[in-house]
């Protein structure tokens, strides 16, 4: 698994000029199905409402402006997602592709 940041992080996206602060890690965005690495908030402004969220992965971030802290609840937490990850990578290697209509 990737070595995320912990929340608290404030980081610079590539080609955005509005820094966003971390505020949760591998979030699934039910629609999609999809995992993204991180969910963030602009800062300095934080939480303004559910349309103003910000799901990235961590090869989108160019800049760490500030580390957020860490302890060891947090290296413990990473142990558990590490988990929760693998399971997921494992499930989604096993779900089946839709088949795809003949070319004509």
């Amino acid at each position: 698994m990737k070595d995320l940041l912990p929340i608290g992080s404030i980081v610079l996206l590539k080609d955005a000029n509005k820094k966003l602060m971390i505020i949760g890690v591998m979030q699934i965005k039910q629609d999609e199905g999809k995992m993204y690495d991180y969910l963030g908030v602009p800062y300095p402004e934080g939480y303004i409402n559910q349309t103003n969220n910000f799901l990235f992965q961590h090869e989108d971030i160019n800049d760490v402006v500030f580390t957020g802290y860490q302890n060891p609840e947090k290296e413990s937490f990473v142990q558990v997602l590490n988990v929760l990850y693998n399971n997921y990578e494992k499930q989604a290697a096993q779900k089946p592709t839709p088949p795809q209509e003949p070319e004509l």
